[in-house]
């Protein structure tokens, strides 16, 4: 069964998106199968991984109205994995499903349909707490937190951590924070070195060894609709998501092992 993990955070401009797509392609590289479920009604993780948005026959739009099996709505990229993709279209889904009986966990229930077909399954979730959100939260059993070392990010740190809480309580008792990944990393900032020191206090072992850096190359990538291995495999930003997926899967097998 797949491990399901959101990555979000409630502040925008963090690598958010850049995260789902490479730490996507780079399990998959790693030989690992992986769906992509793009949360976010911009679409940039399914751009990212070169699927053109407005010209998906079916999206999660779809899936969540429940007009099409999840099955039918996920498209084969051709970098490594499988996309469930999204485009303008999910931003009225919220109001279409605010009535509905168990509107929280449409998305948990069309996964469980796939999740066999999956050893990672990864949600990309919008940097707003809606409906939509609410769903790829109640679907994971954990969340990466991608994190630019700054003193806004801690605010908004503070805001994401509460949710997940409020979410454990009420919906999903399994949901953890799993991980947080520094990005956008630039160790000659003091500030960045500073907040960075308060991070591996506050999370200790859930702060990932890996950082991401800055790095043109990365910026570059989406809009060669590419994952950065496949856009410049030699680039920092290319071998820090490898690393941090070859991280990924040895805490996995850590928690497997703890299990058994």
């Amino acid at each position: 069964m797949a491990q399901i993990i959101a990555i979000a955070n409630q502040k925008g401009g963090v690598g958010k998106t850049t995260t789902a797509v490479n730490l996507a392609a780079s399990l998959a590289v790693l030989k690992k199968r992986v769906l992509l479920v793009d949360m976010d009604s911009q679409g940039n993780a399914t751009m990212g991984s070169g699927i053109q948005k407005n010209d998906l026959l079916y999206s999660i739009t779809d899936v969540l109205l429940g007009e099409v099996s999840i099955e039918n709505a996920i498209t084969k990229a051709e970098v490594g994995y499988k996309v469930l993709g999204a485009n303008r279209d999910l931003s009225g889904v919220e109001l279409a499903i605010a009535e509905q009986e168990g509107r929280e966990f449409i998305l948990r229930n069309a996964l469980q349909e796939v999740e066999k077909n999956f050893d990672y399954i990864i949600v990309d979730c919008a940097p707003s707490l809606s409906l939509i959100t609410v769903n790829a939260l109640a679907a994971v059993e954990g969340v990466i937190i991608p994190m630019q070392c700054e003193y806004y990010a801690l605010e908004g740190l503070a805001d994401l951590t509460q949710t997940i809480d409020r979410i454990q309580q009420a919906l999903n008792p399994e949901l953890q924070i799993i991980g947080v990944v520094r990005t956008m990393y630039d160790a000659r900032n003091a500030l960045t070195r500073d907040v960075s020191a308060e991070l591996e206090q506050y999370f200790g072992k859930k702060l990932y060894d890996t950082v991401v850096p800055r790095n043109v190359r990365l910026a570059e990538a989406p809009a060669h609709g590419l994952p950065i291995i496949y856009f410049e495999k030699s680039s920092k930003g290319a071998i820090a998501y490898l690393n941090l997926a070859a991280e990924l899967l040895k805490k996995s097998k850590v928690k497997k092992g703890n299990k058994a």
